[in-house]
């Protein structure tokens, strides 16, 4: 290794290419972090007293091979960044300088010769920065000033807009901001693959800008040892390919629970990393597979992960398979993951038949539903699921995974029939987080017409989007409709406090204590799109109303309502231990 302080543009200087690695994460700095570098430019450039300002490493491989090319190329392991969001200015400055037509210490070309191309180069070879290929073309167009195009890398084109806004607002000349950008100082550091460990270097590093994701890390030292050919070769075949699965929401966050995930289900001991420190566990686990090659191992982590995304998004092609997954997914129990994706691994391999998968999936659907009803706390399933695998004996896949969740007691019992009947008939369903689920699945059980349950319930009242709760789960769909808010979960007995004469006359003399003890529970809710027309009028008008009452309704949950005289605490306890029974089938027990 060899490190020496230079000036930045000194280092740009002469023919080279810079070339990001396919590992390196893409270009990430946003407006702030190019204001604060704009400002430290700026404070330079005022300041006479200021001969140097320091702006971080930049770190590079030296490759024999690159090197005897007519263009020496250099691998850029640290300072990414850094260097492309200078050579966005640099290429600003330049067509500024062109613009004004005012002589400064460099002409536009001379700036773009040294810094920004190889002269006399041509091809790619003509570039003195070459990002990945994800950003590659959006750079290039920018320094050449030519058309952008639509899949553009909008993060640097951004930045490259920002500098240009900063130009016409300057309170010194297009000198004096040449100069300060001659004042910037790196260390250049220098490593020779057969000599240095640049994994190592690249994590004592204290670089400014952007904290590197665990996801980051890790790609880093999955690659980043490796010769170019392998690189490539591992890159695309199994990294790219990765990134482009996870690649429908926060793509850190949720690689980093999926590397989680994969660690939990290799772990003999069913030990659960935590999720800020996968990179590191990471590195544990592939240190202790000396024998085993990665490419081998990224290999299975390939494999692991499509289990992940299929289970993440319901990227399922079996419909049945599809709508079990994205009903677990409801019930936002992710914690669920390690042992689901070891079954789905069983399952690709033909080891169970598609009918035990989806037993499996219901068991585990019905086992966190009644624990929910249940009130029994989540904080033990996480544990639970990591180890229930290892419960399972191969050759009985199914009847050992009952008898495996029926043992279990105490804090992590699977509820009987007779606690979850007890607990649903007379729990706050009203105000439960699942609670469309829950009348979805009611409503459907044994239908082959299923109806969409969402289009009642949609309440403004019960949700609100934020970006806290977006990212906390990837996997939650958040419904708010302002439009369609007079759509709602109907409340047979009316949630108005003042009722009218004809309830208190029905409900009786007690009609205050039934209204508190009733209001919410399962036995007083239903469904209906007529909840406006509806309100409070008397349980009669509600059954025979001639559009939207309950006779008249399509849906299976009001056909018990159609024949009634009154309502009152007898009828809600009736169809609340109809509905208990209902729920047993439809969240059935591991014996049942």
């Amino acid at each position: 290794m060899k490190a020496t302080q230079t000036k930045f543009l000194n280092f740009l200087e002469g023919n080279k290419q810079l070339i990001i690695p396919i590992y390196q994460r893409p270009y990430s700095w946003t407006i702030t972090q190019c204001q604060q570098l704009w400002n430290d430019i700026l404070r330079a450039a005022k300041n006479n007293e200021i001969s140097g300002h320091f702006i971080g490493s930049l770190v590079y491989m030296v490759d024999t091979v690159y090197l005897t090319a007519v263009i020496p190329k250099l691998l850029v392991i640290d300072g990414q960044q850094r260097l492309t969001t200078l050579s966005l200015l640099l290429s600003v400055l330049s067509k500024a300088i062109r613009a004004s037509n005012k002589e400064i210490d460099i002409s536009s070309e001379a700036l773009e010769d040294f810094y920004l191309f190889n002269r006399h180069a041509k091809g790619s070879e003509r570039y003195k920065l070459l990002l990945n290929k994800k950003d590659r073309e959006t750079l290039i167009r920018l320094l050449e000033d030519t058309e952008i195009s639509n899949d553009k890398s909008q993060q640097l084109v951004d930045n490259y807009r920002y500098f240009e806004s900063q130009i016409p607002k300057l309170d010194i000349d297009l000198n004096s901001l040449y100069r300060g950008i001659c004042k910037l100082m790196i260390v250049e550091i220098s490593l020779e693959r057969d000599r240095d460990d640049p994994q190592l270097i690249f994590e004592s590093l204290n670089s400014t800008g952007l904290e590197l994701s665990e996801a980051d890390k890790i790609r880093n030292y999955v690659l980043m040892g490796l010769q170019p050919e392998e690189q490539n070769e591992i890159y695309n075949l199994y990294w790219h390919p990765m990134e482009k699965n996870f690649d429908k929401t926060g793509y850190s966050q949720l690689f980093d629970r999926f590397i989680r995930d994969y660690l939990t289900i290799k772990s003999r001991s069913g030990t659960i990393p935590n999720i800020r420190e996968v990179y590191s566990s990471f590195k544990i686990y592939v240190q202790g597979k000396k024998d085993t090659l990665i490419k081998e191992i990224l290999a299975d982590v390939y494999l692991y992960s499509k289990y992940f995304v299929k289970l993440a998004f319901a990227e399922e092609t079996d419909q049945k398979i599809k709508q079990l997954i994205t009903d677990i997914n409801t019930l936002k129990v992710d914690v669920a993951y390690p042992f689901l994706i070891e079954v789905y691994d069983d399952y690709n391999q033909n080891k169970i038949a598609r009918q035990e998968f989806i037993s499996i999936l219901k068991l585990v659907e019905s086992y966190v539903f009644r624990r929910t009803i249940c009130g029994i706390p989540t904080s033990s399933m996480n544990k639970s699921f990591a180890t229930l695998s290892r419960e399972i004996d191969r050759e009985n896949y199914l009847e050992s995974l009952q008898i495996a969740l029926n043992g279990k007691k105490s804090y992590k019992r699977f509820p009987g029939d007779e606690e979850f009947r007890r607990e649903f008939a007379f729990k706050d369903i009203y105000n439960f987080r699942g609670r469309n689920y829950l009348l979805r699945k009611l409503e459907n059980y044994e239908r082959k017409e299923l109806v969409n349950v969402e289009e009642y319930t949609i309440a403004v009242i019960d949700w609100m989007i934020t970006p806290k709760s977006l990212l906390s789960n990837h996997f939650s769909k958040v419904f708010v409709s302002h439009s369609t808010a007079h759509r709602y979960i109907e409340h047979i007995m009316p949630q108005n406090p003042n009722l009218s004469l004809e309830w208190q006359v029905d409900l009786g003399e007690q009609w205050k204590e039934i209204r508190a003890k009733y209001l919410h529970t399962i036995g007083n809710l239903t469904l209906t799109g007529y909840n406006p027309e509806l309100s409070d009028r008397p349980f009669i008008e509600k059954r025979d109303k001639k559009d939207g009452g309950f006779a008249d309704s399509p849906l299976r949950l009001n056909r018990g309502l159609r024949h009634l005289k009154q309502w009152n605490e007898t009828e809600i306890n009736k169809r609340a231990e109809l509905l208990a029974d209902m729920a047993v089938r439809v969240w059935s027990s591991p014996f049942m």
